[in-house]
């Protein structure tokens, strides 16, 4: 029994390694391979976030690397795949998406928190600086025989 369970084993083991599958382009010429790996290696998967389509084995990035090796053996230009890919995809597919209305708010937002917290230190500081240097009542001598007649006040209580 133990044998068949272990040969069984083994034969899904196997089964599952047929699976892995390692792809294999042909091109025309070295300029050709060189734009194919570039760009396998610049496009970003829209499905798995951070990896480019050539490190990602998602069946969508598998889609997008052949779609690549076809674009590049019709001679297309890096720009011309690059432009086609970020008009089916977006600019998302791209490691260095452009400036424009939309991505703005990514560039200038943090830098508009930061400028506007180190404003409001700056003015709440100016504040507490200015109510330090107000200059305290002043003492009067009306204040000074107010004070002298509750003491004498308290010390005549206090003999009593």
């Amino acid at each position: 029994m133990k044998k068949w369970l272990i040969a069984g084993m083994s034969a899904l083991i196997l089964a599952f390694s047929v699976h892995a599958t390692i792809e294999i382009h042909e091109f025309d010429s070295m300029e050709q391979e060189l734009q194919f790996k570039e760009l396998s290696n610049t496009l970003r998967c829209p499905k798995c976030q951070n990896n480019t389509i050539g490190d990602s084995n998602a069946e969508l990035a598998q889609d997008l690397r052949q779609k690549v090796y076809e674009m590049t053996k019709e001679g297309k230009s890096k720009s011309e795949i690059v432009d086609y890919m970020i008009a089916r995809y977006g600019n998302f597919v791209t490691y260095n998406p452009p400036f424009t209305l939309g991505t703005a708010i990514l560039w200038a937002g943090p830098l508009s928190v930061v400028l506007i917290g180190f404003g409001m230190i700056f003015l709440r500081s100016r504040k507490t600086k200015a109510k330090v240097e107000q200059p305290a009542a002043q003492w009067s001598e009306e204040k000074e025989a107010e004070l002298n007649a509750l003491l004498d006040e308290k010390k005549t209580e206090d003999k009593q």
